[in-house]
């Protein structure tokens, strides 16, 4: 089987090929309803239609940005009168131009249109809304009404309606509704009303509850997955709105709102450039043109759904939702669905391969009752005389056969996945895990190695400067309130000035006055913490802005470590200044001149050079962050910032604690098999402190990013496998990690990233983690798992949860396997040996449902244990259906049949049943026991090697419901709906009975359990160089 479903049903769990999806598509068959089985699947006949919708809108939207639809703008300007009507809706609330016009103005680049209304200052003034002060919050749906909100068009959420039409499309059940009309025909003309329509409205009825349960059930994980894609539109971008900096949601958007931009923002509405520095866009999710724009005062378009790929700047919005290009490409980047995991196509082919079983079997066990009636009426010489009794014993034969593929196609198998999936992503985003792709739960499951950053991740990320090295003094710095004299005393006026506006001016945060009217700093940590810093020394960052006018900025990004900023000076039309702060390292090579104990700028020599050396290397050994802050003063104008030639001011240690629980966090993926890497931008010193804190860093291998670049293939085969600890590193030295990991190691590599540079590498690795409070848009938009609190505890939380979902689905199949062979077993015997199935249609379908929707309800949904993580991943290779799993199968299965059998043929003699209605209580018995097994084969399959399968069962609230509700409901079939199930009530020896045998498969697992089974790898050899265990199931 395994090979088969290899050969047939085998996808990447990322980014799948065409022809790997076609593939197992066209190998899919024996599907009862296609509707609901392949809802979850992708739509590649529509996926395809969706993608030439794109390429076409992307010309036209590419059409539009380079060629600028010059013949238009002149069309218009000559078109435009001097007589300019608004209409009356607009007029009256107070806005001096109409919705369309402006929001083509981005839309075609129209700079004539633009200059025709004064620039942007002038539609600033159009649509009421000052630089400074921003849209007043008061007046946000005044807004909204006349110029739209920032949502786009979705499709309509399906009503409960949808599903219970889809669940009745199947072809099973449509041939049994038609069955069962024709026996309420037959019935009551041969034995009258109302007892000849019993059978058929007892399978009618079956029908309804078996399509009520199942199209609830599909409802309620409808719901949940559109929470979770609520979620994950749930952006938020930073604005000014009255007259101050705050975070909003992205569909809170309104014209006129004041956005400010940052490197791997998302530009979330169309909009015109008010102020900025070097920002740089790529448009080509709209354009497909690969080449990044340029974007300032020039030329201030800025489209919606473009990137922000360099610098910062602050833009107006001039049309949201479906007035911008974006809008109405978000209406077709969703067509055709998300592509389907592994699981899901795995047991498709499970589905597909027993289907084949069971309609051959159902074929044989009409045939063979078929003839056995045949015969009957031949040696009876009765072969040419019919009645309605013949007819009605000819469609119950039928119905049996129908009934048989119905339990014997595993319908609900490639449902539970989704199931299960859904309950995981639920319960992840309550615990601050947000998963963007389905396929990632369960990759998480076979995650060998994490590679993780440090900030952020590991560290609290709430950061403060603990020590400060300054004119040659190393000072500990105290947190807390406002302290002018904290350095005044020791260092010169003009150096604390210096210090002060290197501070708040060479920073890409911004200190605002909250809703309290308290001061806070809105931006990343390392700026906060500097700017607080700022702040206790009594700076004021409005004096140094006002003072010294910002010429030019090149902010931080992961690959320059460092950011600039030119000023000039006010004492002097020809003279600028320029400040640099950053990696200590890289600063410090920039400087030739240091700031001395006297406070005067001195030449630095080599002494001093390693002196400042000393002092980074036991910050860094203290678990500090080390920033080094210089300056340079130049003559003449100037707009480039230099490179070289700085004085070095100080050195700055910013304390960043390791988070709570982290330490337990990795100890847990380290007993779990899961090799833990730290990949960082910091000094390898802070990095050796705190990987040793966190316990990544024990006997193996910390290397700096530049080194680790320079390797050679065979020197990289050599270091990987014992390599802790990458300090500062670029993007692309992760990503080269990463494409190592996988390639030549062939590891499940989860990789965390927070920057826009971190992108291939989440792009590249099995499961991408964006981190949700300090990662861009950018790597989100590339992640499989948006980490909300940026925690790795959260990172190894849903480790256990995808180790949970593949082994719920294997406690599924076992049960649902098992389900299936007795069935087939029982009824094909019964058939072959006695002419008569022992269960009824309507039995047949109740036992389908425990199987199948009740089933996947109860084991697909059961919450991990702590002995998941106490075992190594699963392989990558690894077979899906284990030796464990076909020898429960197996045992229960021969257990159940041979059980069954012997009532079904000595059951009379054994149970001393006589009288007229013997056979129908046996019947009844034989049912009822035969649902008690699966009631504790359920059970029996919570834990698939273990003994103690009780453990941990009182946490699991919906299996005890799912097993309160299939118990109850059995009562009431047996006791009260005999009329139409054929069933009588039971006395209480025979409903102990069937208890009793129901119960022994309890002690039958106990013996199974004992039959050693050899154990497969399929891992390869882990990072420390010593084979792995034993992996799989097996060892949960």
């Amino acid at each position: 089987m395994e090979r088969y479903l290899r050969e047939n049903f085998y996808v990447q769990p990322k980014r799948p090929t065409e022809d790997n999806l076609r593939r197992w598509r066209s190998a899919v068959s024996v599907v009862k309803n296609p509707r609901r089985r392949f809802r979850w699947v992708a739509n590649l006949a529509q996926r395809a239609e969706a993608e030439q919708k794109r390429k076409k809108l992307q010309e036209k939207i590419r059409v539009a940005l380079y060629v600028q639809k010059a013949a238009l703008q002149f069309i218009n300007a000559a078109n435009r009168s001097g007589n300019y009507m608004l209409s009356k809706q607009v007029q009256e609330a107070g806005f001096g131009i109409e919705p369309d016009e402006l929001a083509s103005i981005v839309r075609s680049h129209d700079t004539k249109c633009l200059e025709h209304h004064e620039g942007v200052e002038g539609l600033a003034k159009a649509v009421r809304v000052s630089f400074q002060e921003g849209v007043s919050s008061s007046d946000i749906k005044h807004r909204q009404n006349i110029y739209g909100t920032n949502r786009h068009t979705e499709k309509p959420s399906r009503s409960l309606w949808m599903f219970v039409w889809d669940a009745m499309q199947d072809l099973t059940l449509m041939i049994l509704i038609v069955c069962a009309v024709v026996s309420i025909g037959v019935g009551i003309s041969t034995e009258g009303f109302p007892k000849g329509m019993y059978d058929g409205v007892g399978i009618i009825l079956c029908i309804i509850l078996v399509v009520l349960v199942t199209s609830i059930s599909d409802y309620k994980q409808s719901l949940q997955f559109k929470d979770l894609d609520k979620e994950k539109k749930n952006v938020s971008i930073q604005v000014t709105r009255d007259s101050r900096r705050q975070k909003v949601s992205i569909h809170d958007l309104v014209v006129g709102d004041i956005i400010h931009l940052s490197i791997g923002n998302i530009v979330p509405a169309d909009g015109l450039f008010i102020s900025g520095f070097s920002l740089l866009i790529d448009e080509s999710s709209l354009s497909g043109e690969s080449e990044a724009v340029n974007v300032d005062k020039q030329k201030p378009f800025l489209l919606s759904g473009t990137t922000v790929q360099d610098g910062s700047a602050k833009m107006l919005v001039t049309s949201v939702g479906m007035r911008t290009e974006w809008g109405r490409l978000m209406e077709t980047l969703n067509e055709g669905g998300d592509d389907e995991t592994p699981l899901q196509v795995k047991l498709n082919g499970v589905a597909t391969l027993i289907g084949k079983i069971g309609l051959v079997f159902a074929l044989l066990t009409f045939l063979v009752l078929t003839g056995r009636f045949l015969l009957v009426k031949i040696l009876h010489n009765e072969i040419s005389k019919w009645s309605l009794n013949d007819a009605s014993k000819l469609l119950n034969f039928f119905a049996t056969a129908v009934i048989i593929i119905v339990v014997a196609v595993p319908e609900g198998l490639p449902l539970a996945v989704t199931l299960s999936l859904a309950f995981a992503m639920k319960k992840l985003m309550n615990d601050k895990a947000l998963v963007r792709h389905l396929s990632a739960c369960e990759t998480m499951g076979s995650a060998g190695c994490i590679c993780t950053d440090k900030t952020g991740t590991l560290t609290t990320n709430n950061m403060v400067v603990d020590k400060l090295w300054i004119c040659e003094q190393t000072k500990a710095i105290k947190t807390g309130n406002r302290d002018d004299n904290m350095l005044k005393n020791s260092v010169s006026e003009e150096i604390y000035d210096l210090l002060l506006q290197s501070i708040f001016q060479n920073t890409a945060s911004e200190v605002v006055k909250g809703e309290d009217g308290k001061i806070k700093v809105m931006g990343t940590p390392t700026e906060s913490a500097l700017l607080g810093f700022g702040l206790i020394l009594g700076g004021d960052s409005k004096f140094y802005n006002e003072k010294y006018k910002i010429v030019k900025v090149e902010p931080f990004n992961s690959i320059r470590k460092k950011m600039s900023v030119l000023v000039s000076l006010p004492d002097s039309s020809n003279k600028t200044r320029a400040f640099c702060k950053g990696a200590s390292e890289i600063v410090v090579k920039m400087c030739d001149k240091v700031v001395n104990a006297e406070g005067k700028v001195v030449d630095l020599n080599e002494q001093q050079r390693k002196s400042i050396t000393e002092v980074i290397d036991g910050f860094a050994s203290e678990a500090l962050r080390t920033l080094c802050i210089a300056f340079k003063d130049i003559e003449g104008s100037s707009e480039n910032i230099p490179e070289d030639k700085y004085v070095l001011i100080a050195i700055i240690g910013i304390k960043d604690p390791v988070r709570p629980g982290v330490k337990e966090a990795v100890k847990t993926c380290l007993q779990a098999g899961i090799t833990v890497r730290m990949v960082t931008g910091d000094n390898i010193n802070t990095a050796k402190a705190i990987a040793r804190e966190c316990g990544i860093l024990t006997d193996g291998l910390a290397i700096e990013g530049p080194d680790f670049r320079n390797k050679t293939q065979q020197e990289m085969e050599q270091i990987i496998p014992k390599l802790q600890v990458m300090a500062r590193s670029l993007p692309l030295d992760k990503h080269t990690l990463v494409t190592h990991l996988r390639n030549d190691f062939n590891e499940v590599v989860a990789v965390t990233g927070d920057g826009t540079n971190d992108a291939p590498a989440l792009h590249e690795a099995d499961i991408g983690f964006a981190m949700g409070i300090a990662g861009t848009e950018v790597a989100k938009e590339n992640a499989d798992v948006i980490v909300m609190d940026d925690n790795f505890a959260t990172i190894v939380n849903v480790t256990r949860w995808g180790r949970s979902v593949y082994i719920n689905i294997q406690k599924f199949v076992q049960f649902q396997l098992t389900v299936n062979v007795v069935a087939l077993m029982l009824n094909f015997v019964s058939a072959c040996v006695s002419g008569s199935a022992p269960l009824t249609a309507v039995q047949m379908l109740w036992v389908n449902m425990i199987m199948d929707t009740l089933g996947a309800l109860a084991l697909a949904t059961e919450p991990p244990n702590d002995g998941l993580m106490k075992r190594p991943p699963i392989g990558r290779n690894a077979s899906f259906i284990t030796g464990v799993m076909w020898r429960n199968i197996i045992g229960q299965s021969i257990y159940q049949t041979i059980v069954l059998l012997i009532l079904k043929f000595r059951g009379e003699h054994i149970l001393k049943l006589n009288g007229p209605d013997a056979s129908s209580i046996l019947n009844t018995v034989i049912f009822n026991t035969f649902v008690f097994c699966q009631v504790f084969n359920e059970v029996n399959s919570r834990d698939m090697e273990k003994i103690n399968v009780f453990q941990g069962l009182f946490s699991s609230w919906i299996f005890l419901m799912v097993m309160a509700s299939t118990i109850c409901f059995q009562v009431i079939i047996v006791e009260f709906l005999g009329a139409f199930a054929q069933t009588v009530p039971l006395s209480r020896d025979l409903w102990l009975t069937s208890i009793i045998i129901g119960a022994l498969s309890l002690v039958v697992a106990v013996a199974l359990k004992c039959i050693p089974v050899p154990v497969r790898n399929y891992v390869s050899t882990h990072h420390d160089g010593y084979e792995p265990l034993p992996t799989g199931p097996e060892l949960a």
